[in-house]
């Protein structure tokens, strides 16, 4: 069930994140705003349809986060640059690609300053379901 108080903390997160004001946010997502300021006074809990309506315009945030608390905010975006259009990457022979969720961390991107030593050693893409590929 989802908690009213803790779920207005998390939307105003959101709106504190986007530099966005109760009205502005109701217009973006197009709601009433007198809905949004009853969520945001822990009067009422969030419906379907306004939940959706969220998580369609601002995809950064998590469905479970919002809802429960449990995730990240704003959600955690496994962005690869292309660098070369020759890249070749091969699959790893680790045929058990499933890590527990609990076990998956988010890391601090480095930035390399020597970019002359800065190579590739091996790309992992991790899923929301705890699955995982690795290319060397």
């Amino acid at each position: 069930m989802v908690n009213s108080a803790d779920f207005s903390k998390r939307l105003q997160s959101v709106l504190d994140f986007y530099g966005l004001s109760a009205t502005a946010f109701s217009d973006l997502i197009d709601f009433n705003r007198s809905t949004i300021s009853h969520l945001l006074s822990g009067r009422n809990k969030p419906s379907l349809e306004f939940v959706l309506k969220v998580l369609q315009k601002f995809p950064e945030v998590e469905l479970y986060w919002l809802l429960n608390g449990k995730g990240h905010f704003p959600a955690l975006q496994n962005v690869l640059e292309e660098k070369s259009a020759s890249v070749n990457l091969t699959s790893d022979q680790n045929t058990d690609n499933t890590l527990p969720p609990q076990k998956i961390k988010s890391l601090p991107i480095l930035d390399a300053t020597d970019k002359e030593s800065a190579t590739i050693d091996r790309i992992v893409i991790f899923f929301k379901d705890g699955s995982f590929k690795s290319y060397l």
